[in-house]
Protein backbone atom coordinates (compact mmCIF):
# COMPACT_ATOMS: atom_id res chain seq x y z
CA UNK A 1 0.00 0.00 0.00
CA UNK A 2 1.13 3.53 -0.85
CA UNK A 3 0.59 6.47 1.51
CA UNK A 4 -1.86 9.00 0.07
CA UNK A 5 -1.93 11.36 3.05
CA UNK A 6 -0.22 11.51 6.44
CA UNK A 7 -2.66 12.53 9.18
CA UNK A 8 -0.10 12.32 12.00
CA UNK A 9 2.78 10.08 13.11
CA UNK A 10 0.38 7.23 13.87
CA UNK A 11 -2.41 7.60 11.30
CA UNK A 12 -2.41 7.74 7.49
CA UNK A 13 -4.72 7.54 4.50
CA UNK A 14 -4.12 4.92 1.78
CA UNK A 15 -5.89 2.42 -0.49
CA UNK A 16 -6.17 -1.32 0.03
CA UNK A 17 -5.47 -3.99 -2.60
CA UNK A 18 -9.00 -3.51 -3.98
CA UNK A 19 -8.43 0.19 -4.55
CA UNK A 20 -10.72 1.29 -1.75
CA UNK A 21 -9.69 4.18 0.47
CA UNK A 22 -8.87 3.20 4.05
CA UNK A 23 -7.45 4.82 7.16
CA UNK A 24 -4.56 2.93 8.75
CA UNK A 25 -3.41 3.31 12.34
CA UNK A 26 -0.20 2.07 13.94
CA UNK A 27 2.37 3.41 16.37
CA UNK A 28 4.95 5.41 14.39
CA UNK A 29 3.60 4.16 11.05
CA UNK A 30 3.78 7.66 9.50
CA UNK A 31 6.88 8.94 11.29
CA UNK A 32 9.12 10.77 8.76
CA UNK A 33 6.86 9.51 5.95
CA UNK A 34 5.28 11.48 3.10
CA UNK A 35 2.66 10.82 0.44
CA UNK A 36 3.97 8.30 -2.07
CA UNK A 37 6.00 6.27 0.45
CA UNK A 38 5.30 2.60 1.06
CA UNK A 39 3.18 1.67 4.11
CA UNK A 40 5.10 -0.44 6.63
CA UNK A 41 2.76 -3.46 6.97
CA UNK A 42 4.51 -4.59 10.17
CA UNK A 43 3.39 -1.41 11.97
CA UNK A 44 -0.31 -1.66 11.07
CA UNK A 45 -2.47 -1.91 14.16
CA UNK A 46 -5.91 -1.12 12.75
CA UNK A 47 -7.45 -0.58 9.32
CA UNK A 48 -10.73 1.34 9.14
CA UNK A 49 -13.06 0.45 6.30
CA UNK A 50 -16.84 0.10 6.14
CA UNK A 51 -19.64 0.54 3.59
CA UNK A 52 -17.50 1.41 0.57
CA UNK A 53 -15.83 4.75 1.37
CA UNK A 54 -18.61 6.09 3.60
CA UNK A 55 -16.94 5.16 6.88
CA UNK A 56 -13.46 6.37 5.96
CA UNK A 57 -14.91 9.59 4.56
CA UNK A 58 -16.72 10.28 7.83
CA UNK A 59 -13.65 9.38 9.87
CA UNK A 60 -11.42 11.61 7.74
CA UNK A 61 -13.91 14.46 8.15
CA UNK A 62 -13.98 13.86 11.90
CA UNK A 63 -10.19 13.93 12.13
CA UNK A 64 -10.16 17.30 10.39
CA UNK A 65 -12.06 18.76 13.34
CA UNK A 66 -10.60 16.94 16.34
CA UNK A 67 -7.14 15.88 17.58
CA UNK A 68 -6.05 12.48 16.24
CA UNK A 69 -4.97 11.70 19.82
CA UNK A 70 -8.67 11.30 20.64
CA UNK A 71 -8.98 8.55 18.03
CA UNK A 72 -5.83 6.93 19.35
CA UNK A 73 -7.17 6.69 22.90
CA UNK A 74 -10.45 5.31 21.52
CA UNK A 75 -8.43 2.63 19.75
CA UNK A 76 -6.91 1.67 23.12
CA UNK A 77 -10.35 1.64 24.73
CA UNK A 78 -11.88 -0.54 22.00
CA UNK A 79 -8.94 -2.96 22.04
CA UNK A 80 -9.38 -3.40 25.80
CA UNK A 81 -13.16 -3.71 25.43
CA UNK A 82 -12.95 -6.53 22.88
CA UNK A 83 -10.77 -8.48 25.32
CA UNK A 84 -12.98 -7.88 28.37
CA UNK A 85 -16.29 -8.43 26.55
CA UNK A 86 -14.82 -11.25 24.46
CA UNK A 87 -16.55 -10.01 21.30
CA UNK A 88 -15.99 -8.02 18.15
CA UNK A 89 -17.37 -4.49 18.07
CA UNK A 90 -18.78 -2.62 15.09
CA UNK A 91 -16.24 -0.28 13.45
CA UNK A 92 -18.83 2.47 13.83
CA UNK A 93 -17.75 2.79 17.45
CA UNK A 94 -14.55 4.49 16.30
CA UNK A 95 -16.72 7.25 14.88
CA UNK A 96 -19.35 7.53 17.57
CA UNK A 97 -17.10 7.11 20.59
CA UNK A 98 -14.34 9.40 19.27
CA UNK A 99 -16.93 12.08 18.58
CA UNK A 100 -18.53 11.58 22.01
CA UNK A 101 -15.25 11.71 23.93
CA UNK A 102 -14.14 14.81 22.01
CA UNK A 103 -17.28 16.72 23.02
CA UNK A 104 -17.17 15.28 26.56
CA UNK A 105 -13.69 16.76 26.95
CA UNK A 106 -14.86 20.10 25.55
CA UNK A 107 -17.79 20.15 27.97
CA UNK A 108 -15.51 19.26 30.87
CA UNK A 109 -13.15 22.12 30.03
CA UNK A 110 -16.12 24.50 30.07
CA UNK A 111 -17.43 23.06 33.34
CA UNK A 112 -20.52 21.61 31.65
CA UNK A 113 -20.47 17.97 32.76
CA UNK A 114 -23.49 16.08 31.41
CA UNK A 115 -25.57 14.05 33.87
CA UNK A 116 -26.39 10.49 32.81
CA UNK A 117 -30.02 9.79 33.70
CA UNK A 118 -29.52 6.10 32.86
CA UNK A 119 -26.46 5.58 35.10
CA UNK A 120 -28.20 3.34 37.66
CA UNK A 121 -29.69 1.11 34.96
CA UNK A 122 -26.36 0.92 33.10
CA UNK A 123 -24.52 -0.17 36.25
CA UNK A 124 -27.23 -2.72 36.90
CA UNK A 125 -27.77 -4.19 33.43
CA UNK A 126 -24.38 -3.75 31.77
CA UNK A 127 -21.80 -4.41 34.47
CA UNK A 128 -18.95 -5.49 32.18
CA UNK A 129 -19.53 -2.61 29.79
CA UNK A 130 -19.54 -0.19 32.73
CA UNK A 131 -16.22 -1.61 33.92
CA UNK A 132 -14.89 -0.92 30.42
CA UNK A 133 -16.24 2.62 30.76
CA UNK A 134 -14.40 3.15 34.05
CA UNK A 135 -11.18 1.82 32.52
CA UNK A 136 -11.72 4.18 29.58
CA UNK A 137 -11.87 7.16 31.95
CA UNK A 138 -8.48 6.16 33.33
CA UNK A 139 -7.03 5.84 29.83
CA UNK A 140 -8.39 9.27 28.90
CA UNK A 141 -6.88 10.82 32.03
CA UNK A 142 -3.51 9.12 31.52
CA UNK A 143 -3.30 9.92 27.80
CA UNK A 144 -5.11 13.23 27.42
CA UNK A 145 -4.80 14.64 30.94
CA UNK A 146 -8.56 15.12 31.34
CA UNK A 147 -10.48 13.63 34.27
CA UNK A 148 -14.08 12.80 33.37
CA UNK A 149 -16.81 11.83 35.84
CA UNK A 150 -18.57 8.51 36.38
CA UNK A 151 -21.51 9.64 34.26
CA UNK A 152 -19.24 9.50 31.22
CA UNK A 153 -18.29 5.90 32.07
CA UNK A 154 -22.00 5.13 31.71
CA UNK A 155 -22.19 6.84 28.32
CA UNK A 156 -19.12 4.93 27.12
CA UNK A 157 -20.72 1.69 28.36
CA UNK A 158 -23.81 2.39 26.24
CA UNK A 159 -21.58 2.87 23.20
CA UNK A 160 -20.15 -0.59 23.90
CA UNK A 161 -23.63 -2.12 24.22
CA UNK A 162 -24.68 -0.44 21.00
CA UNK A 163 -21.60 -1.66 19.13
CA UNK A 164 -22.10 -5.22 20.41
CA UNK A 165 -25.68 -5.38 19.18
CA UNK A 166 -25.64 -4.15 15.58
CA UNK A 167 -24.20 -0.66 15.44
CA UNK A 168 -27.58 1.09 15.32
CA UNK A 169 -28.16 4.54 16.73
CA UNK A 170 -27.87 5.05 20.49
CA UNK A 171 -31.60 5.70 20.59
CA UNK A 172 -32.25 1.99 20.04
CA UNK A 173 -30.01 1.04 22.96
CA UNK A 174 -31.80 3.44 25.28
CA UNK A 175 -35.19 2.15 24.18
CA UNK A 176 -34.06 -1.44 24.73
CA UNK A 177 -32.91 -0.59 28.26
CA UNK A 178 -36.25 1.11 28.94
CA UNK A 179 -38.19 -1.98 27.83
CA UNK A 180 -36.08 -4.24 30.08
CA UNK A 181 -36.63 -1.91 33.04
CA UNK A 182 -40.40 -1.85 32.54
CA UNK A 183 -40.60 -5.64 32.32
CA UNK A 184 -38.57 -6.04 35.52
CA UNK A 185 -40.87 -3.51 37.23
CA UNK A 186 -43.94 -5.50 36.15
CA UNK A 187 -42.46 -8.70 37.60
CA UNK A 188 -41.44 -6.99 40.85
CA UNK A 189 -44.90 -5.49 41.41
CA UNK A 190 -46.73 -8.65 40.34
CA UNK A 191 -44.88 -10.84 42.85
CA UNK A 192 -44.23 -8.16 45.47
CA UNK A 193 -40.60 -9.24 45.81
CA UNK A 194 -37.13 -7.85 45.20
CA UNK A 195 -35.27 -9.93 42.61
CA UNK A 196 -31.89 -11.31 43.58
CA UNK A 197 -29.62 -9.57 41.07
CA UNK A 198 -26.63 -11.62 42.16
CA UNK A 199 -28.19 -14.95 41.18
CA UNK A 200 -27.33 -16.84 38.02
CA UNK A 201 -31.04 -17.12 37.17
CA UNK A 202 -31.32 -13.32 37.19
CA UNK A 203 -28.24 -12.91 35.01
CA UNK A 204 -29.56 -15.44 32.50
CA UNK A 205 -33.01 -13.85 32.56
CA UNK A 206 -31.51 -10.39 31.98
CA UNK A 207 -29.69 -11.63 28.90
CA UNK A 208 -32.95 -13.11 27.59
CA UNK A 209 -34.76 -9.79 28.21
CA UNK A 210 -32.09 -7.77 26.44
CA UNK A 211 -32.37 -9.82 23.27
CA UNK A 212 -36.14 -9.95 23.62
CA UNK A 213 -36.23 -6.14 23.84
CA UNK A 214 -34.05 -5.98 20.72
CA UNK A 215 -36.61 -8.08 18.87
CA UNK A 216 -39.42 -5.82 20.08
CA UNK A 217 -37.60 -2.79 18.67
CA UNK A 218 -37.01 -4.58 15.37
CA UNK A 219 -40.60 -5.89 15.39
CA UNK A 220 -39.35 -9.46 15.06
CA UNK A 221 -41.55 -12.31 16.28
CA UNK A 222 -40.41 -15.88 17.01
CA UNK A 223 -42.74 -18.64 15.76
CA UNK A 224 -42.16 -22.37 15.91
CA UNK A 225 -45.66 -23.76 16.44
CA UNK A 226 -45.06 -25.28 19.89
CA UNK A 227 -48.75 -25.46 20.82
CA UNK A 228 -48.33 -28.39 23.23
CA UNK A 229 -45.46 -26.74 25.11
CA UNK A 230 -47.40 -23.47 25.33
CA UNK A 231 -50.42 -25.20 26.95
CA UNK A 232 -48.20 -27.19 29.28
CA UNK A 233 -46.32 -24.11 30.51
CA UNK A 234 -49.59 -22.19 30.90
CA UNK A 235 -51.01 -24.91 33.17
CA UNK A 236 -47.81 -25.65 35.09
CA UNK A 237 -46.61 -22.11 35.84
CA UNK A 238 -49.90 -20.27 36.30
CA UNK A 239 -48.49 -17.37 38.33
CA UNK A 240 -45.56 -16.76 36.00
CA UNK A 241 -47.89 -17.03 33.00
CA UNK A 242 -50.23 -14.43 34.54
CA UNK A 243 -47.21 -12.14 34.93
CA UNK A 244 -46.27 -12.73 31.31
CA UNK A 245 -49.79 -11.68 30.33
CA UNK A 246 -49.23 -8.32 32.08
CA UNK A 247 -46.02 -7.91 30.11
CA UNK A 248 -47.98 -8.67 26.93
CA UNK A 249 -50.49 -5.95 27.85
CA UNK A 250 -47.64 -3.48 28.34
CA UNK A 251 -46.17 -4.35 24.92
CA UNK A 252 -49.55 -4.04 23.19
CA UNK A 253 -50.27 -0.69 24.79
CA UNK A 254 -46.82 0.83 24.36
CA UNK A 255 -45.43 -0.75 21.19
CA UNK A 256 -48.50 -2.21 19.48
CA UNK A 257 -46.88 -5.64 19.68
CA UNK A 258 -47.81 -8.86 21.43
CA UNK A 259 -46.10 -12.00 22.67
CA UNK A 260 -46.21 -14.99 20.38
CA UNK A 261 -46.91 -18.36 22.00
CA UNK A 262 -43.22 -19.16 21.81
CA UNK A 263 -42.29 -15.92 23.57
CA UNK A 264 -44.91 -16.72 26.22
CA UNK A 265 -43.17 -20.06 26.79
CA UNK A 266 -39.66 -18.63 27.10
CA UNK A 267 -40.73 -15.65 29.20
CA UNK A 268 -42.92 -17.69 31.56
CA UNK A 269 -40.17 -20.22 32.25
CA UNK A 270 -37.62 -17.49 32.90
CA UNK A 271 -40.01 -15.61 35.19
CA UNK A 272 -40.68 -18.78 37.17
CA UNK A 273 -36.96 -19.46 37.61
CA UNK A 274 -36.03 -15.94 38.63
CA UNK A 275 -38.88 -15.57 41.12
CA UNK A 276 -38.85 -18.99 42.72
CA UNK A 277 -38.60 -18.33 46.46
CA UNK A 278 -36.43 -21.25 47.42
CA UNK A 279 -34.35 -21.29 44.27
CA UNK A 280 -31.36 -23.59 44.73
CA UNK A 281 -28.09 -22.02 43.58
CA UNK A 282 -27.22 -23.23 40.09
Amino acid sequence: MIIEKVLNNNVLLTKNDKGKEVIVMGRGISFKKVAGDQVDDHKIDKIFMLNENEFTAKLTELLNDIPVSHLEVVNEIVTHATEVLDTELSDNIYLTLTDHIHFAIQRQEKGLALQNAMLYEIKRFYKKEFEVGLDALQKIENTLGVKLGEDEAGFIALHMVNARIDGNEMKSTLKMTEIVQHILNIITYHYGIVLDESSFSYSRFLTHLQYFAMRVIRKEVIHSGEEFLYNQVKQTYTEAFACAQKINEYLEKTYDQYLSKDEYVYLTIHIHRVTERNNIAE
